[in-house]
């Protein structure tokens, strides 16, 4: 079961564009977290069966973004790896 400031994350992540300003000041200004702090807890909410039962568009979009990431840091480190 997801706390209210976890419902309260997913929901400003799959809008935080509408707020004005930079998304850290908006985190700080809207959630009254910090910017860490927020990105800590959404790393864990990604892989939370209920946080994709409430929000799962945003959660699957930061899956994707994560999955791509690491992938392009494996392709990175293999490219580097090539000999010369």
């Amino acid at each position: 079961m997801l706390s209210e400031s976890d419902r309260s994350i997913l929901e400003f992540e799959g809008s935080w564009w509408l707020y004005p300003g930079p998304k850290d000041r908006a985190i700080r200004e809207y959630l009254d977290i910090s910017a860490t702090r927020y990105y800590q807890v959404l790393r864990r909410l990604i892989d939370d069966p209920d946080a994709e039962r409430i929000a799962p568009m945003t959660v699957r979009r930061l899956r994707r973004v994560r999955d791509d990431a690491k992938r392009r840091s494996v392709e990175r480190r293999l490219g580097d790896a090539k000999p010369r």
